[in-house]
């Protein structure tokens, strides 16, 4: 076994990972918008609600694989479109994934209490002013680590878009076998490539998770508090010496 081919073709490796990266930042940003409106209508009246219940419970039993082929070949086929690689991929991510993301959202929305909505009522605000400026900030909050969860899961669902030919990393590792014919090594630096994304998707989403919370938590926190501190400090003493020849 050549271990060496890692530090050979590390570029390779890293371009599929990004790769991955920028396909599945897309389709989280789509799948939380999607999310979002599906859970709402998840808690509206029917029709609405059997319509998003129908839909979540559809796609949360398809596989990434048959999603990804669906798009890809399906969709080109009944209705003519030429869907890229990259599009394909985002598509039949963000298909799966905003139902994940509707039940996430529907069940951080019910854990927002009811008090909230009842004190922005008294005081006279609009049903929505009252969502987007009191119920979603905190919805947000708490769903935000299951977010990320579902995030690591898009990182390592795109290694089934192999079949339609995404270079990500896994593409790139059957591109490398097949020429070094060392698959233990290149597989092993696959899964050490993704396992070492997922750690620093969760760090960067506990990181937010500790400035969204009341107080802000974290050094990041602290030194943005520390930041904003000598500014006020700063503000202050300025202010004082522009008085001082006005006391005098």
């Amino acid at each position: 076994m050549d271990w060496s081919l890692i530090w050979t073709h590390r570029q390779e490796l890293i371009d599929g990972l990004f790769v991955a990266l920028r396909v599945s930042a897309t389709a989280l940003v789509v799948s939380v918008v999607l999310g979002m409106l599906l859970a709402l209508l998840r808690m509206a009246r029917a029709p609405l609600s059997w319509i998003a219940a129908a839909y979540i419970n559809v796609f949360r039993g398809i596989p990434a694989l048959v999603s990804v082929i669906w798009v890809y070949f399906g969709l080109s086929l009944a209705f003519d479109i030429s869907f890229s690689v990259y599009q394909a991929g985002v598509i039949a991510l963000s298909l799966l994934y905003s139902a994940f993301l509707a039940e996430i959202f529907r069940s951080a929305l019910t854990a927002v209490p009811p008090g909230m909505r009842e004190a922005g009522q008294a005081l006279g605000l609009r049903p929505a002013r009252i969502f987007f400026s009191v119920v979603l900030p905190q919805a947000g909050k708490i769903a935000l680590p299951n977010i990320g969860s579902m995030f690591i899961g898009m990182v390592k669902d795109t290694s089934t878009f192999t079949v339609i030919g995404l270079l990500e990393v896994v593409r790139v590792t059957q591109n490398l076998v097949s020429t070094t014919f060392q698959p233990f090594v290149l597989y092993s630096a696959a899964a050490a490539i993704y396992v070492a994304a997922a750690f620093v998707i969760d760090f960067l989403f506990r990181l937010v998770e500790k400035l969204l919370s009341s107080p802000p938590q974290g050094r990041l926190a602290r030194a943005l508090r520390a930041r904003r501190r000598a500014r006020i400090e700063e503000l202050i003493v300025t202010t004082s010496d522009r008085r001082e020849p006005a006391a005098v």
